[in-house]
C-alpha cells in the first residue's frame, strides 16, 4: 500500500469526523457568535480534509498491481 493512499484514508476519516462534529454543533447551536464560529471552522476544515483525502485516494495509483 502506498503512503499517499494511507495518508488519504487518514485525511478522509478526519474530514468525516470534523463534518459530523460540525453537524452536532449545528443541531445544538443556540445562535451565539462563538458557536457559529466553531461551526464554520469545523465544517470548513472537515470539508477540506475530506475532499483532500478523497483526491489522494483517487489520484494515487497502486504500484503493487502486476503489469498487464
Amino acid at each position: 500500500m502506498n503512503v499517499k493512499r494511507i495518508f488519504g484514508i487518514i485525511l478522509t476519516i478526519l474530514g468525516i469526523v470534523g463534518l459530523i462534529y460540525a453537524a452536532v454543533v449545528f443541531l445544538d447551536a443556540g445562535g451565539s457568535s462563538n458557536e457559529i464560529k466553531v461551526l464554520i471552522v469545523y465544517g470548513v476544515l472537515g470539508a477540506i480534509f475530506f475532499f483532500t483525502g478523497i483526491g489522494l485516494i483517487k489520484g494515487t495509483h497502486d504500484d503493487s498491481r502486476p503489469p498487464a
